[in-house]
């Protein structure tokens, strides 16, 4: 298995304000269902940046998601790819913003 996947964001900056939460966050979510061997960390990421654009979710997360599948293995044309194929079921709007913020990430 590749490096463990590890998240301390919820307990920075929601753990004396919602514990709960943040465990969910991190141990949960990033901890147990990131480390899940029965997809690939790069497709997982692939994954999550298409379910983020779809719900046209284009803050700070879904740059993190972007920046994360770049780490991941995702090269800068399978990610201009993946937001095209994807804009024609989620909107053309969507991708326009995903775009903006993958060129951010890309260094383009």
């Amino acid at each position: 298995m590749a490096n463990k996947i590890v998240q301390t964001a919820g307990r920075d900056a929601l753990g004396a304000f919602a514990p709960e939460f943040a465990h969910f966050n991190d141990d949960v979510l990033f901890g147990e269902n990131w480390n899940n061997p029965d997809i690939d960390v790069k497709t997982r990421c692939i994954i999550t940046v298409v379910a983020l654009m779809a719900q046209g979710i284009t803050d700070s997360s879904l740059k993190y998601h972007i920046k994360n599948a770049k780490d991941h293995g995702v090269s800068q044309k399978e990610m201009a790819a993946i937001v095209t194929h994807v804009a024609f079921y989620a909107g053309w709007p969507k991708a326009w913003a995903v775009f903006n913020l993958a060129k951010e990430v890309y260094g383009e």
